[in-house]
């Protein structure tokens, strides 16, 4: 279609189409209305689509897609719309981050949704909601009756809390610091110099396992499987950021025999589930990264049921979660060495239940398969059950310095949600942090400890973030935002400190409940449910 020839679309005409069922999303001031056949087999997820829905998303967009996939995007316009020079475009709240699913034609309601309303009569579902802009998700059962669909004042965002006017001349300049980042030619991937040393690395190790298996040190053949693993991780990253051939399928194909074949982890997961803690980094109801229920909670609002639009589900405190969150805290270490476990039953889930049976799906199990059968061999072969479980735990754990390192990104930074007005850049920069290191364990690390410029820049070749990331200090300072940058141990301190106090809002909780059954014992009534806070 002839881009001149689109007439311009107001604001409301935006919204009306939204509440009929379209999937329109603002782009470069066009009008993107998403087929239903695109939203189904958008490689980066239907949901990546779906929390913009109504929204500016030029610089996310731009940020995730190369030049070829941006010019097919233009594809998808279907109109234009004036965007205030000054306060950008008004946004409205995708209907999804208001529990709203559209199936099959029509609107269904998988969630309630409560907003930090002070004018309210009755104090909300969910407490410690700081910000009159946040919007959380409930049980759909906690909320009044829904209508049909969503309406007009369900998508209407509440009072910002942030300026329009200024987070539009913040999108303005980071939008000028991605263009000289370009222009700087890091956006190149360094085969030999990046890479080379990394395949050498990842060569070596695993030879080293295997030799050391043959010899019988099956311990230590462990130790050193689990090191191989900890270096692929990022190259299987990289791989699904499609940062290093910046081809989708060849990346693609790459992820498959990296993550799955060698580490038996679906990397069509971690693309579904990493796309969405990139675009809605740290929200307690959406990023999938920050919701381990029953394990850790790191806001206070955890402690209220919240549901996840990721999971479909109630992220429930049950018998579990009481158990866990009061000492979350002293657990911290203990429960993150076992991640990797937790990465393959996230992984299994997908590949059984929501993932697209498409090529990728039957090469991802193929190549699963063919690592539980050379896994299964390698454990048979130790001996005895117990060293199979030692060589299983072993192998298995000692990657889990990389789970460390990447949560220790984001659990001590904000979750509280500001709104669909806050600009993309502002953000990734108040959700995320770095970890400081010297260049020589840099590798250790992957390269990914410098998770702010990843995440505003996440097809960057993880061999220029950090050449980038100077660019990026400079640019924070003119624009008068935080880059935040921890050493390990102190970033650490910050997430135990983080988990210590909501630990300690849990115990609270939990005294509360307590005394309220005790008190209704001793009055001789029924007990009912403890009310969740």
């Amino acid at each position: 279609m002839n881009q001149a020839s689109l007439r311009t679309w107001t604001r409301d005409e935006v919204a009306q189409r939204i509440l009929a069922g379209d999937t329109l999303v603002i782009y470069n001031g066009f009008v993107l209305r998403i087929t239903q056949n695109w939203l189904a087999s958008h490689p980066g997820g239907a949901l990546a689509i779906l929390h913009f829905v109504g929204r500016d998303a030029t610089d996310e967009i731009n940020a995730y897609h190369a030049e070829p996939t941006l010019k097919r995007v233009m594809g998808f316009a279907v109109g234009r719309v004036d965007v205030d020079e000054k306060a950008g475009w008004e946004p409205l709240v995708p209907p999804v981050q208001q529990g709203w699913l559209r199936q099959d034609g029509k609107w269904y309601r998988e969630a309630g949704a409560v907003r930090n309303d002070a004018s309210a009569s009755e104090p909300p579902a969910v407490t410690h909601m700081k910000a009159p802009s946040e919007i959380l998700l409930v049980a759909k059962e906690g909320v009044k009756a829904a209508a049909a669909g969503p309406t007009l004042e369900c998508i209407t965002p509440p009072p910002a809390t942030v300026s329009p006017a200024q987070q539009t001349e913040h999108a303005r300049a980071y939008r000028e610091l991605h263009a000289r980042i370009t222009a700087a030619g890091l956006y190149q991937t360094r085969y030999l110099a990046g890479y080379g040393p990394e395949v050498l690395r990842y060569s070596v190790g695993a030879l080293a396992a295997y030799w050391t298996y043959q010899k019988g040190w099956y311990l230590l053949s462990a130790f050193l499987m689990g090191l191989v693993w900890h270096q692929l991780t990022f190259f299987a990253h990289d791989l699904g950021h499609m940062g290093v051939t910046h081809n989708w399928v060849v990346d693609r194909l790459l992820g498959i025999l990296v993550a799955d074949l060698c580490g038996g982890l679906s990397i069509g997961w971690w693309v579904d589930n990493h796309n969405i803690h990139h675009l809605v980094t740290n929200h307690p109801s959406h990023d999938p990264d920050i919701q381990h229920v029953p394990f850790f909670a790191i806001s206070p609002v955890f402690l209220s049921n919240l549901y996840s639009s990721y999971y479909h589900r109630i992220m429930k405190i049950d018998v579990v979660a009481r158990f866990f969150l009061p000492f979350q805290h002293k657990l911290y270490f203990v429960v993150m060495s076992l991640a990797r476990f937790n990465l393959y039953a996230n992984s299994y889930g997908f590949l059984a239940f929501r993932a697209r049976r498409d090529w990728t799906w039957f090469l991802e199990i193929f190549c699963i398969a063919v690592y539980w059968t050379w896994f299964s061999r390698a454990l048979l072969g130790t001996g005895g059950w117990k060293m199979r479980i030692a060589y299983l735990l072993i192998s298995n754990v000692t990657p889990s310095p990389l789970h460390v390192q990447i949560v220790l990104s984001h659990f001590a930074r904000s979750t509280t949600d500001l709104g669909p007005v806050e600009s993309f850049v502002d953000r990734q920069l108040r959700t995320t942090t770095d970890v400081i290191c010297d260049d020589s364990v840099a590798f250790i690390h992957g390269g990914l400890h410098l998770q702010v410029t990843h995440h505003l820049f996440p097809r960057l070749p993880r061999h220029n973030l950090r050449a980038a990331s100077f660019m990026v200090k400079e640019f924070a300072k003119e624009q008068g935002l935080e880059y935040a940058e921890f050493g390990f141990t102190q970033g650490n301190g910050e997430v135990l400190t983080v988990l210590k106090e909501v630990a300690q809002q849990a115990r609270i909780v939990q005294m509360v409940a307590n005394e309220e059954v005790k008190h209704a014992l001793e009055k001789g009534c029924p007990t009912s449910t403890p009310r969740s806070t």
